[in-house]
């Protein structure tokens, strides 16, 4: 049988962990070549190593995605070891929350240099190839925060509505060339951020409670649930899906109230 990315040479960031790594481990079982990339080299190797039995072919990079001769550098390796990419996902991202006039010069510029300045670095990278080639996908893993607000989570939401804006401007830039770009929208899912997150807390039990009561499902996603929706964007099984953002959070973003 035909796995669905058979074909696809994909370049995925951030992926060591949580959601970049289930989207990896997804697209190793649907048959693609892929560019593992993260700041956490030695996790990065571990992951890289047990994906390799998949059987097909796996490169991985240390690197930050904010370093835009790192990301090029990164994309001409790439040619090396698996082939010239005709896919990429902009995963790895980086939560910053703060109240407004409380945050600081260096909060504000590691947002936006790493969610949103990261993910066109990487998208800058690979376009030319993409064109050149006839086509290509790109899949930005946005949030439900770049179409709602969530008091003292500034400057996050900020930067996750510009990757928004990013996504529909790229997508119909290129569309032309055969390259479509869209952004797929998480809600809450269970990774160590979002246990990090409720640790914050004094009662970090009582947090997870209520972060399930937010949930029409009664509780949040998995890292698995995401990166199936991510298969099924990377696949060309959509291929008239074009500068759009998918939404995946139980209908949290839906209700006025919750229940």
């Amino acid at each position: 049988m035909t796995s669905r990315l058979n074909g696809k040479r994909i370049m995925i960031t951030g992926a060591a962990q949580g959601i970049g790594l289930a989207i990896a481990e997804a697209f190793a079982r649907e048959g693609a070549d892929l560019l593992l990339v993260d700041l956490d080299g030695d996790l990065l190797a571990e992951t890289a190593q047990r994906l390799k039995q998949s059987g097909n072919k796996i490169a991985y990079r240390t690197g930050d995605i904010s370093n835009a001769v790192a990301m090029a550098e990164a994309v001409a390796y790439a040619k090396d070891e698996i082939g010239t990419l005709n896919a990429l996902v902009n995963n790895a991202g980086v939560n910053v929350f703060s109240d407004p006039l409380s945050t600081t010069d260096e909060e504000w510029a590691r947002c936006f240099d790493i969610n949103l300045k990261g993910a066109w670095n990487c998208c800058r990278a690979v376009l030319p190839d993409m064109i050149a080639t006839g086509g290509g996908v790109i899949l930005n893993i946005a949030s439900t925060h770049a179409f709602t607000i969530i008091p003292h989570t500034f400057p996050y939401p900020l930067a996750k509505h510009a990757l928004l804006g990013l996504t529909k401007s790229l997508g119909l830039e290129y569309a032309g060339q055969n390259v479509r770009v869209n952004a797929l929208a998480p809600g809450y899912v269970s990774t160590q951020k979002v246990i990090d997150y409720w640790n914050s807390f004094p009662d970090p039990e009582a947090a997870k409670a209520e972060t399930m009561k937010l949930h029409p499902t009664g509780r949040i996603a998995t890292p698995e649930e995401i990166a199936m929706a991510a298969v099924f964007m990377i696949s060309d099984e959509c291929p008239f899906m074009n500068a759009t953002c998918l939404t995946v959070d139980g209908g949290l973003s839906v209700q006025q109230h919750p229940a």
